[in-house]
Order: structure tokens, then C-alpha cells, then sequence
């Protein structure tokens, strides 16, 4: 039966940029969920004091959930050896935060899409790169998930391996027992690719889950993948949603992974709007899963 996290989408700004809300503030409410864990971000404003760490795992432990999963975003397509060398460390150091709470699950990125890089370039960067942390993470019972990202808050350019053909070729790169993917359904949408095409091709793979949903505010998902072309920028007619409610097809989402054996966690990275409607994204998907899985 696969578990049940939340992020905390919503209270990003307050979370990681101006300090408006403390961590402890986030417990308190998802008590108030349906869910047994919370899915960290290594951005958090409090987590650039080591000391928190494990005082962190313990107040959420103490509330009676986990912390299984860790959101970061390494950039290891840069051309500099330098560079990447610098993104390897700050992964590594990401994999201890991750250790440190508790967790079994952290997130790798390839990096960005620079114009100048081919595929194969990419995929060979990208590969190496995650491929020298990949002992680190064994050595503390860590699996690196990757992701098929749209885009970094703070990146000039989309996720080089955002395409279904590229993630693919990424994925099938690395044959490690402490490497998955965490699939996103609706990031498929922003890559123009079907979000079940992509995940027939990898659920075999998989390790966890993003849920998440996205609805279009006008026009058409042949506009969308029409304005998805460039490098730069985010559509504006396509939005974060309430689970349940949007263009993912759940059930067929949830059958191909219970046919793979699929019972890890799916962590909630919906719910923009607030705790209501984080909660009735957390009930849909128990719903669901009781379903597919069995109460």
C-alpha cells in the first residue's frame, strides 16, 4: 500500500524567502491531513542551521509522521567541470540532510537546457555527475530520484531532460540499485508529452511519486504544447489545480503502478491555495489509492 506526504506548496514564499512562517507552523497543520509524511525542500530558510536537523525529524516524528522524501535541485549540465564538481558536493550534502531526517528519498535533477549543449552532451554531464554521488547516497541507505522537472525557481532555462525522449535516455543511462525516478504526471503536460506515454516507458523504474494536477485556464493542450516550444518562460494558461480536478487520469495513472508492484510514497505538490484544498487533494488520493491498492 503506497504512504501518503505532503508539501507545502503553498507556504513556499513563507517558508523559503522572507521567514513569515516557521516550520513548526507547517507540522501543526498537516496533523490536520490525511497523510503519514512530509516531504522536506533543502530551501528551507531554517535547514541552513545543521543543528535542526534532527531536532526537525523528531518534532515531526513526535507528531506521528515521517519525513521520507527531500526536494532539491542540483544543475549538472554546466559546462565547467568546476562547476558541476561544486553542484556534486552541494548534492552530497543534500543526501546527509536527507539521512539526518530520516529519509530514504532524494531528488536529482539533470540540470539545464543551455542552448549550446547537445543531448548527448547532456546526458553524459548529467549521468557522470549523479553517477559520483550515487556511492554517498548507498553508503547512508539513500535512493536518488530523478525527475521530470519543469524548472527551477532560480534557473535562467527550462530542465534539460524535461522531454520524454531525453528523461528516457537519461533514466536508462544509469543502472544503480540507489537510483529511481519520481514521477510528476503534470510536468508531462508542460513538456508537450502524455503524461501515461512517459510513465508506460518508466514505471518500472519509478520509486515515488509528485501528485499533482493542472488545468487549463483558456484554449487548448495543443496551444499549450504549441507555446512550450522555446527555452524560456512558463505557459500562462496552464495552472496548478486541486487533485482530482484536472487532466490527469488518476486511475489509469494508479493501474499502471499497482502493476508494477508500485507501494513507495506519493507526496502532494498541489494544494496552492491553501490547507483546504491540500486537504481535499489528500482525500481524493486516499480514496484512490484505497482503490487501486485495496483498503
Amino acid at each position: 500500500m503506497p504512504k501518503l506526504a505532503a508539501f507545502p506548496k503553498a507556504y513556499m514564499q513563507a517558508l523559503c524567502k522572507d521567514g513569515s512562517m516557521k516550520l513548526a507552523e507547517w507540522f501543526d497543520l498537516a496533523t490536520t491531513l490525511d497523510i503519514d509524511g512530509l516531504e522536506f525542500y533543502a530551501g528551507f530558510l531554517e535547514m541552513a542551521d545543521e543543528a535542526n536537523w534532527p531536532r526537525f525529524r523528531q518534532q515531526v516524528e513526535d507528531l506521528g509522521m515521517t519525513i521520507p522524501m527531500l526536494c532539491c535541485s542540483p544543475d549538472f549540465t554546466h559546462p565547467d567541470p568546476n562547476f558541476r564538481a561544486a553542484e556534486i558536493a552541494k548534492q552530497k550534502s543534500w543526501i546527509e540532510m536527507t539521512h539526518t531526517l530520516g529519509g530514504s528519498y532524494c531528488r536529482v535533477l539533470s540540470g539545464q537546457r543551455r542552448p549550446e549543449l547537445s543531448t548527448d552532451e547532456g546526458v553524459k554531464l548529467a549521468a557522470d555527475s549523479i553517477g559520483a554521488c550515487l556511492p554517498f547516497a548507498q553508503e547512508r541507505g539513500v535512493t536518488l530520484i530523478l525527475e521530470n522537472h519543469y524548472k527551477d525557481d532560480f534557473w535562467d532555462y527550462p530542465e534539460f531532460a524535461q522531454k520524454m525522449d531525453v528523461f528516457c535516455d537519461l533514466v536508462a543511462a544509469i543502472d544503480h540499485p540507489n537510483f529511481g525516478v519520481n514521477y510528476d504526471p503534470s510536468n508531462a503536460f508542460l513538456a508537450g508529452d502524455d503524461p501515461l506515454e512517459l510513465l508506460k516507458r518508466v514505471s518500472d523504474r519509478v520509486v515515488t511519486m509528485h501528485a499533482s494536477d493542472r488545468y487549463l485556464l483558456e484554449g487548448t493542450l495543443d496551444d499549450l504544447r504549441r507555446e512550450e516550444g522555446g527555452s524560456q518562460g512558463y505557459a500562462k494558461r496552464l495552472s496548478h489545480g486541486e487533485i482530482g480536478k484536472g487532466l490527469n487520469d488518476y486511475d489509469a495513472i494508479f493501474s499502471e503502478l499497482k502493476s508494477k508492484g508500485f507501494d513507495s510514497w506519493i507526496s502532494i505538490e498541489d494544494g496552492v491555495e491553501g490547507i483546504e484544498q491540500l486537504r481535499r487533494s489528500a482525500d481524493f488520493l486516499r480514496q484512490k489509492i484505497a482503490q487501486h491498492w485495496g483498503a
